[in-house]
């Protein structure tokens, strides 16, 4: 079976990847390129349509894909908690509305790391995160940093995150500080910091290539069409024993 995606956000580094691996695969078609003059109505009759747009562009796309029971993969980085929630409950309201998939990062390493961060986060009381990206990524804290501390919070409730009011502490994000890199020169790095009695721990992803994120596009482009509800998290298709945030 072939499947028909529609790409927003066609025009930018993200698309173009997500153009020429839909090219690449067998059992993938491009179904529309769209950038941002294009009518949303472009994706009707897609199997799966793929967002990688900006923050004030995503919302709109992805209810429409939804009310329009097309499954959606986001890759859109400035999704809070909250307006995932408001996404569930429009999809919990309408019976034919099509999946949603939030993945925050698509690659593997990264979703590793952050499974590994979980893992550890039950047995230190001090835990903060360091994220770098390029200095035109335009939201901040990244998806993937609040993706960790959400999960880190789940796992442990809070951590010991003193004079957390200072604005040179980061933002707490569920509980742990988060602090922000945005410079030239850098591709994608992500840092958890556990600090222990007499020890630390750093789990550290680094994105060396765009190549990264290929496997992670290609599992959630195939994964949609079968997906139902809301589902935050490449976790969740790869089956690595955290559960993927369903609602």
């Amino acid at each position: 079976m072939t499947i028909r995606v529609a790409v927003a956000g066609a025009t930018g580094k993200m698309g173009q990847l997500a153009l020429r691996l839909i090219e690449e695969a067998e059992d993938l078609e491009l179904h529309a390129a769209l950038d941002s003059k294009s009518s949303l109505d472009l994706m009707l009759g897609a199997d799966v349509a793929f967002d990688v747009t900006h923050p004030g562009a995503s919302a709109e796309i992805v209810e429409f894909a939804a009310g329009a029971g097309i499954p959606i993969v986001v890759g859109t980085s400035g999704w809070s908690s909250e307006r995932i929630s408001e996404i569930s409950a429009f999809v919990r309201g309408h019976a034919d509305a099509g999946a949603v998939l939030f993945i925050p990062n698509f690659s593997i390493g990264s979703v590793l790391g952050t499974a590994f961060a979980k893992l550890a986060a039950p047995f230190f009381d001090s835990i903060e995160i360091v994220e770098a990206h390029h200095a035109g990524k335009v939201d901040s804290p990244s998806g993937t940093a609040v993706r960790t501390a959400e999960l880190i919070g789940a796992a442990r409730g809070p951590v010991a995150a003193p004079h957390a009011d200072q604005r040179a502490r980061g933002q707490l994000v569920s509980g742990v500080p988060v602090h922000s890199l945005r410079l030239a020169g850098v591709a994608a790095e992500q840092r958890v910091v556990f600090g222990g009695d007499g020890e630390t721990l750093t789990i550290t992803h680094s994105t060396l290539s765009p190549s990264s994120y290929e496997a992670g596009i290609l599992l959630a482009l195939r994964s949609a069409p079968e997906a139902s509800g809301v589902t935050v998290g490449l976790d969740a298709l790869l089956d690595l024993g955290i559960p993927g945030t369903v609602r």
